[in-house]
């Protein structure tokens, strides 16, 4: 089946070490209830990834963005449940074995090229994350701060506000990031999602109102060019495959958890749905790729904007965290190293200051790693798992999934890549 019990003995001793997926907000002593279930499925799925839909839409049109979405949201939950299924085939062939996170998946289905692969996409899509959250952090400031009619290009101290943003951020992230442990930001993780829904609501508000008022000319499709960038956005907005399998070990009833999944990606794809939507037909053609800096400078849009700021500077802790067990279970044997933290933050504050479009690096990480992590790896270890059991149908559609799904990351990432470096040009 592409996995011996000697591996399995094996994994079993990696699994003390602490991996590139544990649960942000600690691990869960109790099974958790179907509605506690569907709230850790909501808080790991939904992110900043929603504020670029807009401008996506706009790019793509309404109704061509609206089937990228809901058609990633599908494929989405089909490979979740993927890793399921495998985990339980496996749990349920080698007794010993113990199967807690994705990376421990990936070792006992293809050995330690298995895990590798998924620590280096969990270490690139999780770092992608957080280089995201210091574009909008520094563009968001520099737009309520800086930014004027009377001052198109300014400038703080001869230096970009960007970049002086960033920079600000630098020594309070190597303060934050030097945290040993995730128990001292668990109170931030759920701060950070009450903001992100709080400010969600007051967008489609707003939005609401604007597009009564302006009723702009809208696209409902895009050229073939926009795509790609579509599918990348999307694919980042539902990126949460790392931790489907922590929560469903946490689930009281594991029968219903499909159910359970089921209902929640059904949820959030209908709420990011509308939220894309209600953004792009409030401002048509004037949508930015940060959909909250056309709500002008108001005391309202400015406390919304700095509350998604302060959000994400808090967030950003805990989502390096997987990337810091990763590289210290590598490099340090499991142990906590301050250097290595350090020299991280460095790297994506560098990557941070470079790129110049927020939502066209949401579709570079969604188009490259978050592919590559939520359907390629998914659709390969489910075929090793299952290829005697498989029907043709089966079959096909795993390996379509992994053909697919590395075309499209291949042409993604190079599409994103062209547009990111012709905007800096």
């Amino acid at each position: 089946m592409g996995f011996a019990k000697d591996e399995a003995s094996s994994s079993s001793y990696v699994l003390s070490i602490p991996r590139e997926d544990t649960p942000l907000l600690g691990k869960i002593q109790h099974l958790s209830s179907p509605s506690k279930t569907f709230a850790n499925i909501f808080i790991a799925i939904v992110g900043a990834g929603v504020l670029g839909l807009p401008y996506t839409f706009k790019r793509t049109g309404w109704v061509l963005g609206s089937i990228m979405l809901f058609s990633v949201a599908f494929l989405t939950y089909h490979c979740m449940m993927l890793l399921v299924y495998s985990r339980r085939r496996i749990e349920s062939q080698l007794k010993a074995a113990k199967v807690s996170s994705f990376g421990d998946l990936g070792f006992a289905v293809c050995g330690p090229v298995g895990r590798f692969a998924v620590d280096a996409m969990i270490v690139l899509s999780q770092a992608g994350f957080c280089i995201s959250y210091l574009i909008f952090v520094a563009n968001t400031l520099a737009y309520l701060f800086n930014y004027s009619i009377t001052k198109p290009d300014p400038k703080i101290l001869g230096f970009s506000p960007k970049s002086v943003y960033i920079w600000s951020c630098f020594p309070f992230q190597l303060g934050l990031n030097s945290i040993p442990t995730l128990t001292l930001l668990a109170p931030l993780s759920i701060f950070a999602d009450i903001v992100d829904l709080g400010a969600m609501g007051v967008v489609m508000v707003e939005d609401v109102m604007i597009y009564l008022t302006n009723r702009p000319v809208l696209e409902m499709f895009g050229g073939f060019n926009v795509f790609f960038y579509g599918l990348g956005v999307a694919v980042y907005a539902f990126e949460g495959i790392g931790m489907v399998l922590p929560l469903e070990s946490e689930t009281r009833d594991k029968d219903k958890f499909g159910k359970i999944l089921g209902l929640a990606m059904a949820f959030i794809s209908l709420m990011f749905g509308a939220f894309g939507i209600l953004g792009y037909f409030a401002f048509g053609e004037d949508t930015k790729d940060i959909i909250t800096t056309n709500l002008g400078q108001g005391l309202l849009s400015s406390l919304v904007q700095i509350g998604l700021c302060i959000n994400l500077f808090l967030t950003f802790p805990l989502m390096m965290n997987p990337v810091y067990e990763v590289m210290e279970r590598r490099f340090c044997e499991g142990s906590y190293c301050l250097w290595i933290r350090w020299l991280v933050v460095l790297a994506v504050t560098f990557v941070a200051l470079v790129v110049p479009n927020f939502a066209d690096f949401l579709s570079l990480v969604g188009s490259s790693v978050c592919i590559i992590l939520g359907f390629v790896l998914p659709a390969l270890f489910h075929l090793i798992v299952f290829k005697d059991e498989l029907s043709w149908n089966g079959l096909a559609f795993d390996s379509a999934l992994i053909v697919m799904g590395t075309v499209f990351a291949v042409y993604g990432t190079s599409s994103s890549l062209m547009e990111i470096l012709a905007k800096k040009a």
